[in-house]
């Protein structure tokens, strides 16, 4: 079998900022064919590419999955090793991608080779996503193809501190566009300024949501303005502006309801300014929640425990996961988020992974498939 930390280091080598992820791509194929583990490409566009990959056949299917994109490594110069190089340093591999998510999509490609390799029987998809970490397109399309509609279980292998997630938040982007009369700022009262509609917006935002219900697991709605963008001119009256915010839906402050507390808020803010404001959802993620005392979540912390001697604490999340998408298949099943890496270093300056953490996945991914399919 491949040696892992070469295999991870090929893969942070390649830089899939918000795209490129077929190179990651081919690199995992080649892996699983040479193992005799058949796959598909499946494009999205351009050289975005899912893969899947299918280690035997059967009625009861498990889930692996992971995305291939990173997010921008932002100021290279800021990085102390460079973001593309896989650096070791005291067993620590430094790079983007190596926490988020490299390392589980890596973990995960070994645990199935090894499995195969055992002879194993069961029937495992692993599926590998473009674009999750702005829109969850290819998950979304991977969903829509069916890919979902079989599945007994999923595990997603975003990074979680060795933390069992049976649960995490939803996601809404939203975008509020302001329009108003653009005139020289000597004479303002002549025009509107598509600013002042965004002050009244956000003036409103902090206790538009005060009557969504806290969730009992994840706890209260969390929401945040975090993009604002108005004028170009000192000496001139800005005729158009927009903001950015987000969302997290729970199970109990559900998309539907926060949506409507959304445009609830536009609506009092319209009436408030004399610029107009124009709502539009750019993104919708359902909240994922699963039953912490299902076989899934109960199975995969016996594995834990058997590899690593103790079970894992379970948690919550309010970060969203390619998840979202999976469970808008009509059929329903149970997903846990589980994978090497401390989640706190994700799109960080400097992002790391502990190889120890990476190379114990691998063990766990296998004696998780064993568990579950037993």
């Amino acid at each position: 079998m491949t040696d892992p930390v070469a295999l991870l280091q090929k893969l942070i080598r390649i830089d899939s900022a918000n795209g490129h992820e077929l190179a990651v791509a081919k690199v995992l194929q080649a892996e699983f064919e040479a193992a005799g583990i058949p796959t598909k490409l499946i494009p999205y566009k351009d050289d975005r590419v899912n893969l899947v990959a299918e280690l035997n056949q059967g009625d009861q299917v498990l889930g692996f999955t992971g995305h291939q994109d990173v997010v921008s490594p932002g100021d290279e110069s800021a990085w102390t090793y460079p973001p593309f190089s896989g650096k070791i340093v005291n067993n620590v591999m430094y790079g983007r991608g190596t926490d988020d998510m490299k390392s589980g999509l890596a973990a995960m490609t070994l645990a199935l080779i090894a499995l195969k390799q055992a002879g194993f029987k069961h029937h495992i998809r692993f599926m590998a996503t473009v674009g999750e970490e702005f829109g969850a397109m290819g998950a979304r399309q991977l969903t829509e193809q069916g890919y979902a509609d079989d599945l007994a279980g999923l595990i997603v292998g975003e990074p979680t501190d060795k933390l069992l997630q049976y649960a995490h938040g939803g996601t809404v982007n939203y975008e509020i566009d302001s329009e108003g009369v653009s005139v020289h700022s000597s004479r303002p009262e002549k025009g509107v300024n598509a600013i002042d509609g965004l002050v009244a917006f956000a003036e409103r935002e902090p206790t538009a949501f005060d009557q969504a219900p806290d969730d009992p697991d994840l706890g209260v709605f969390r929401h945040s303005i975090t993009v604002i963008n108005g004028g170009d001119q000192v000496n001139t009256i800005p005729a158009h502006a927009y903001l950015r915010g987000n969302l997290r839906p729970t199970p109990a402050a559900n998309i539907d309801l926060v949506v409507d507390l959304l445009k609830q808020l536009v609506e009092r803010a319209n009436q408030a300014t004399s610029a107009k404001l124009t709502l539009k959802v750019l993104h919708r993620f359902l909240p994922v929640h699963s039953d912490k005392n299902g076989h899934l979540v109960t199975t995969a912390n016996q594995a834990i425990a058997a590899v690593t001697g103790t079970p894992a604490q379970l948690a919550v999340a309010y970060g969203g996961t390619d998840a979202s998408e999976f469970i808008r298949s009509d059929n329903h099943f149970d997903v846990i988020v589980y994978g090497p890496g401390d989640n706190h270093f994700s799109h960080q300056i400097d992002e790391h992974v502990d190889l120890d953490s990476y190379t114990t996945a691998i063990k766990t991914y296998q004696e998780m498939a064993k568990r579950f399919f037993a």
